[in-house]
């Protein structure tokens, strides 16, 4: 039996190896299936959004299969529709589809009329996006002189979205220099349009020809290039594919590599088409003979939810207090988590399953305090995950189809036969959300989890850690409204010894306050506990359970606005504190912290990701702090600090999205994450994403000759929103390491990329760099030195780097990793004359001499200013009495011409 279960759990990490995504597309016989649109709640009903949903992905898959070279298409799409819309006898109920797990969201613009899409992208080149964002205005095709029609648009996002690639034309930089010549930034080189700049004042305004910066060589701040409506370019579509004729993307024969753009720095200047070339889709699939048929679109609406807890009672359950542990995170989860009107059975098993209570429809505390008394007490026996599964499925039936029911799979121990009851589990279309317990707990239920759609955690025996209680927390509804949803806003542990106290502050903010709940809990006896209110009102009535060893105090109403001030006191044992809340209106989003791993398995050496999303409904929330707990299942912790500076693990700077590497494995087995972010003085909420990684806002046409203007683009403002102190705790859910070596664990792990190399030319000639320090271990750490190198030729630079020009770094000694860089140096033995592009790079180097990948490239170009011609003197006048006040209309004519002619040659460059 042994030799099965190793083979098993060989194929479970198989399966699991890769990306992480909630996603539940497939791609069958060059066909995307398991596509999932869903319609936010917060959107008005309107039926006429389904069809325009519809005819957006009807019109794309054509395109997009010719332009992939007749290899993918649209085959079936799922409609996610609000539970708060009007039924109809088409909608039906959904399976494994879910909000959480939606491709696409369609949600109303923040702020109003930025109805720009846009795909939200935590990784790097090649690495698939998260989501792409719709909103009704531009389904309905109000947008499509902007954005081009809504098809186009999205097989944009698509690529964003799909094969991780990125935009080829550049917001915050329009106009570069090469070769002398200023040049837009555009994706290929050969759409001919017209730069100019639109001055408004008092009202009206004027088109005029961009006038020339003398310090930089470029356009005016302002200018733009203003395509020809007619072009004969077909590429590229990740430049703007609301241009008619462009119908593929850019490939290695026509990419313009030298555009400062974030496809060239995040995928080492390969053209889109290579990066898709590289994706798994790519690789197995071949161009088709036929052409494809239309998407099938399927109407689902949200509807109540089902869930039934399936809860291990076995004998190892009696080791470390774990049937307590249990009876208090599902006594949180039921009185807390699970959403009202929500309906909740429960399941126990060991060497079989027993029906603790049948499906319970929450109206109120009573039904809540019922199914608490129904938590297992006494533990005994085997283990038999399967027919605790099956009585599960059969309770469910007993009232609904378990298709999109969700289970709550606990577990400690270990079941050889649980592979058994896999087909009935993909057939019951049910979602497995699993619980392991402890080091022994069955290895297939990341396999569960995944099959179905179902979160995965895990939770260690080290109870300071309150792991268990932080499982059950995560596992809010999916579907509800975030404005129904349970918010974990801490989470904390702590041993005591000699009558020490745990002393800590929460805060609440004016986000959330409803159904307020601070849980404590401890392992040996009732410890003193304090409370104040950010009035310094002290807080009595905690509920005292003494069997199952916790309190909990319900806060009516609304919470207050402020720091709530906590102290528990105790002797040698172990305190956790778990505080809860919903929004406190359905109207004003709160702010929520969502985390997750990269990937389900980590493979020792390669690095594992943790990013967490800080957003309040779509504005990003920026200058957190942020501090993930790394567990693994020796019970080891890791501390983090999570970054949102563009560097390192983190893709975007600014986007409310926080990364950080980890590499500090110490065994294989299980790893759990935990979030806690902060908000103080110094966080603000963004006005709107940056959405650098959505179409392109075309600013106006050439029509007929004459530039037609589109509405100016919302300004984004990243530094005037408002001040947003909260705090929060989020499960990043678990993850596997494999081949993780004995101790010592030899240092395998290199310095990071560099993705933010900026370059600038000062006076001298000389080159100013800027970019943040890696480190030894890819983020952390310190780096040894910096290899720097430099060419004229950018392809030379990156596909022979070792073989270029290297500048001198003898006095570089680089800072700690996310310090900033600063390095200055004049290139001796380059001819830099006027005209001169440079291209440079960095490679970091640690002191066992792994070295980093070769940084983006940066590039100068050396420009000299010409000189401002004399003024002229004006000729002399024979008429000598004439004094120096006199104001001759010759003498002023010649003047102003004079100087005319010397800002006309300046303008000429």
């Amino acid at each position: 039996m042994g030799s099965f279960k190793n083979s098993v759990f060989i194929l479970v990490l198989h399966l699991l190896e890769g990306a992480l995504s909630d996603s539940l597309i497939q791609l069958n016989n060059n066909g995307y299936e398991g596509i999932v649109i869903a319609i936010d709640p917060n959107v008005p009903e309107d039926e006429t959004l389904i069809q325009h949903i519809k005819d957006m992905v009807t019109d794309a898959s054509p395109y997009l299969f010719e332009a992939t070279e007749k290899r993918f298409y649209f085959k079936n799409v799922a409609i996610l529709i609000p539970e708060n819309w009007k039924t109809k006898p088409e909608y039906v109920k959904p399976k494994l589809e879910t909000y959480k797990n939606a491709d696409v969201l369609v949600a109303e613009p923040n702020p109003t009329g930025n109805d720009g899409p846009y795909t939200e992208q935590m990784g790097g080149c090649g690495e698939k996006g998260d989501r792409i964002y719709l909103t009704p205005d531009f389904l309905a095709g109000k947008k499509s002189r902007q954005y081009g029609p809504q098809g186009r648009a999205f097989v944009h996002e698509w690529a964003h979205l799909r094969w991780g690639v990125f935009n080829e034309y550049n917001n915050d930089q329009k106009f570069y220099l090469s070769n002398k010549r200023r040049k837009p930034v555009v994706c290929s080189e050969g759409f001919t349009g017209e730069t100019v700049i639109q001055k408004c004042q008092g009202g009206s305004c004027v088109t005029q020809p961009c006038k020339l910066d003398r310090k930089t060589g470029l356009y005016e701040e302002g200018c733009e290039f203003i395509p020809h409506k007619d072009q004969r370019e077909k590429a590229s579509i990740m430049y703007s594919q609301s241009i008619d004729t462009v119908v593929e993307f850019c490939t290695e024969k026509n990419h313009n590599r030298e555009a400062p753009n974030e496809q060239n720095k995040k995928c080492n200047h390969r053209s889109t088409w290579e990066v898709i070339q590289d994706s798994e889709d790519f690789k197995t699939t071949t161009p088709m003979t036929t052409q494809p048929p239309s998407p099938t679109f399927s109407l689902l609406q949200i509807g109540q939810r089902i869930v039934c807890l399936v809860l291990d009672k076995s004998g190892s359950m009696t080791i470390g207090n774990r049937l307590k542990r249990l009876n208090q995170a599902g006594k949180l989860f039921l009185l807390q988590t699970v959403e009202q009107g929500s309906w909740v059975g429960m399941v126990t098993f060991d060497s079989a399953a027993y029906v603790q209570s049948e499906l319970v429809q929450i109206n109120s505390a009573t039904e809540r305090d019922t199914l608490t008394k129904s938590l297992p007490t006494t533990a005994s026996g085997g283990t038999s995950i399967c027919s605790g599964l099956r009585s599960a499925f059969t309770v469910i039936k007993k009232k609904y189809p378990t298709d999109g029911a969700e289970i709550i799979l606990l577990t400690d121990g270990e079941d050889n036969t649980i592979s058994a009851c896999f087909d009935e589990v993909k057939q019951s279309g049910a979602i497995i959300h699993t619980v392991a317990l402890g080091p022994s707990a069955a290895q297939e239920l990341e396999q569960m989890s995944k099959m179905t759609g179902g979160l995965q955690t895990y939770a260690s025996d080290q109870v300071q850690n309150n792991g268990l209680v932080d499982a059950f927390a995560a596992l809010s509804s999916g579907n509800k409204a975030v404005s129904q949803r349970s918010i974990q806003l801490e989470s904390r542990g702590l041993t005591l010894q000699n009558s020490q106290w745990m002393n800590g502050t929460v805060t609440v903010d004016s986000t959330v306050g409803k159904d307020t709940l601070f849980l404590i809990t401890w392992t040996t006896d009732l410890p003193q506990i304090l409370l104040w209110d950010p009035s310094g009102n002290k807080q009595d009535g905690f509920i005292v359970d003494k069997n199952t060893k916790m309190a909990y105090l319900q806060i009516p109403d609304i919470a207050k606005i402020g720091v709530w001030k906590y102290s528990l006191q105790a002797s040698s044992q172990t305190l956790t504190l778990t505080v809860t809340s919903r929004a406190s209106s359905a109207t004003l989003p709160p702010v929520t912290v969502t985390s997750k791993m990269n990937k389900d398995t980590g493979k020792f050496p390669s690095p594992m990701v943790v990013y967490v999303k800080i957003h309040q409904g779509t504005k990003p929330i920026l200058r957190s702090k942020v501090t993930a707990l790394i567990e693994s299942v020796d019970g080891k912790t890791v501390t983090l600090e999570l970054l949102d500076n563009g560097a390192g693990a983190d893709a975007t700077k600014d986007d409310g999205i926080y990364s950080r590497y980890f590499t500090a494995y110490d065994t294989n087995g299980r790893y759990s994450a935990k979030v806690w972010a902060l908000g103080g003085v110094n966080t603000a909420s963004q006005n709107a994403s940056p959405q650098r990684n959505g179409a392109m806002y075309i600013p106006g046409w050439i029509e007929n000759g004459e530039v037609k203007w589109n509405p100016p683009r919302p300004e984004i403002n990243k530094d005037q929103g408002k001040q947003v102190c909260f705090s929060r705790t989020s499960s990043g859910g678990s993850f596997v390491a494999t081949d993780v070596p004995k101790a010592p664990i030899p240092d395998l792990f290199p310095p990071c990329k560099i993705t933010d190399l900026k370059a600038k030319i000062e006076g001298d000639n000389l080159i100013n760099l800027t970019w943040t320090a890696p480190g030894d271990d890819y983020d952390h750490g310190r780096a040894d030195k910096y290899i720097i190198r430099i060419s004229t030729n950018i392809l030379e630079l990156r596909d022979k780097f070792n073989e270029s020009l290297q500048v001198n770094t003898t006095d570089l000694i680089p800072n700690e990793a996310n310090s900033e860089e600063v390095f200055v140096f004049k290139p001796e033995t380059i001819t830099f004359t006027n005209g001169t592009d440079l291209f440079i790079a960095i490679q970091a180097v640690d002191e066992v001499s792994l070295k980093s990948e070769i940084s983006n490239i940066a590039q100068v170009s050396l420009f000299i200013p010409p000189e401002i011609p004399p003024e002229k003197p004006s000729p002399s006048l024979p008429c000598p009495d004439i004094s120096i006040n006199s104001t001759i209309p010759g003498i002023h004519i010649l003047k102003i011409m004079w100087k005319w002619l010397g800002e006309l040659q300046i303008s000429l460059g």
